[in-house]
C-alpha cells in the first residue's frame, strides 16, 4: 500500500468512526430508524451528482433494482437501524469495537455461501477469536440475567452479520456495474424501504430540531456516507479489497477518541482487551501478516 492509499484509509476510518459520534448526538432528539432514513435520503443527491460528473447512469433492469433493494436492506436499513438503536444503551466507542467483527463474519459467511471463497482454517480461527473478543467485552455477567446494554451489544453484532450478508448479496447480484452505480442504487433502495417503516413505527420525521442535531444528521449523510463511499471506492481501486479491510481495525480508535473528546465517554479495560482479541482475529483471518512472519522465519533459518 502506498502512503497516499494509507492516508485515504485513515480518512475513511475517520469519517466512519465519526458516524458513531454523529449518531450519538442525533439520538438526543431523533429516534434510531428516523436517523437511518435521514442518513440514506440525504446521501442520495450527493451520489447522483457524483454519477453525473462521472458520466454514469443508473440501469433500468429489474435485476439491478432487485439487487439494489436487497443491498439497501442488508447494508443500510438493517445495520444502521440496529447500530443506532444499540447506541441508545452503549457508548459510541464500544459500538464501533463490536462492529469490528464484520470482517470475521464476512469471511465465514462468504466461505459458507460463495464457492470461490472457501472456508479456510484461518477464517475459522479468526471467527473463534472474534467471538472470544466479544465474550470478553460482554463479560460473564451477560449470562447472569437480562441487561439492556447486553441486548444493545447483540444488536450491533447483528448489524455486523447483516453487513457480512450484504457483501455476498452484492457480489452475486450487483457484479458488472460500476461501484458508484451500485452505491447510488443501494441508497435509493434503502430510502424506499425505510420511509414506510419509519412512518409506521416512529411517525413522520420532525424538523423542529436544534442546529446541532441537523449538523449531526448532515455529517452522517454527507461525510460518513457520501464522502465515505467516494473514499471507499478510491482505496478499492488503488490498494485492493484486502488492504481496504484494514479499515475495520482503524475505525474504533477514531470512534473512541471522538467519543472521549466530545462526549466524555470512557472505555474500560474489558473493552480494550476485547478489541485486542478481535484485532488478533482479524490478523488471523486476513492471513497476510502470518504469512510474512513465516517467510521471514524461513529466510532467517535458511541464512543460518
Amino acid at each position: 500500500m502506498t502512503a497516499q492509499s494509507f492516508l485515504l484509509l485513515l480518512c475513511l476510518a475517520a469519517v466512519w468512526g465519526g458516524s458513531f459520534l454523529f449518531a450519538e448526538l442525533a439520538l438526543r432528539e431523533v429516534p434510531p430508524m428516523t436517523i437511518t432514513l435521514h442518513r440514506v435520503v440525504w446521501a442520495v443527491p450527493a451520489l447522483f451528482l457524483a454519477l453525473r460528473l462521472g458520466g454514469l447512469a443508473l440501469p433500468r433492469s429489474a435485476r439491478f433494482w432487485g439487487g439494489a433493494l436487497g443491498m439497501g436492506l442488508l447494508n443500510n436499513a438493517i445495520p444502521f437501524s440496529l447500530i443506532f438503536w444499540g447506541q441508545q444503551q452503549i457508548e459510541a466507542g464500544l459500538a464501533s469495537i463490536l462492529n469490528g467483527t464484520t470482517a470475521m463474519f464476512g469471511a465465514v459467511v462468504a466461505g459458507l455461501l460463495l464457492p470461490d471463497e472457501p472456508l479456510t482454517p484461518n477464517k475459522l480461527a479468526g471467527a473463534v477469536l472474534g467471538l472470544l473478543g466479544v465474550a470478553v467485552i460482554m463479560g460473564p455477567e451477560a449470562l447472569g440475567g437480562f441487561d439492556p446494554a447486553n441486548l444493545a451489544q447483540l444488536a450491533v453484532l447483528g448489524a455486523a452479520l447483516s453487513y457480512a450478508l450484504a457483501s455476498v448479496w452484492g457480489k452475486r447480484l450487483l457484479g458488472g456495474h460500476p461501484p458508484l452505480v451500485n452505491a447510488t442504487g443501494m441508497l435509493i433502495g434503502a430510502s424506499v424501504l425505510m420511509l414506510p417503516v419509519v412512518l409506521l413505527v416512529e411517525g413522520p420525521p420532525r424538523f423542529d430540531l436544534s442546529a446541532g442535531t441537523f449538523g449531526a444528521l448532515a455529517g452522517l449523510a454527507l461525510l460518513s456516507t457520501s464522502l465515505a463511499y467516494g473514499l471507499y471506492f478510491a482505496i478499492l481501486r488503488r490498494a485492493g479489497a484486502a488492504n481496504l479491510m484494514l479499515v475495520t481495525l482503524l475505525i474504533p480508535p477514531f470512534a473512541i477518541a471522538l467519543g472521549a473528546l466530545v462526549l466524555g465517554e470512557r472505555i474500560g479495560a474489558a473493552e480494550v482487551m476485547g478489541f485486542a482479541v478481535i484485532a488478533l482475529g482479524f490478523v488471523v483471518t486476513d492471513g497476510r501478516l502470518l504469512s510474512r512472519c513465516r517467510r521471514l522465519s524461513q529466510t532467517r533459518g535458511a541464512g543460518s
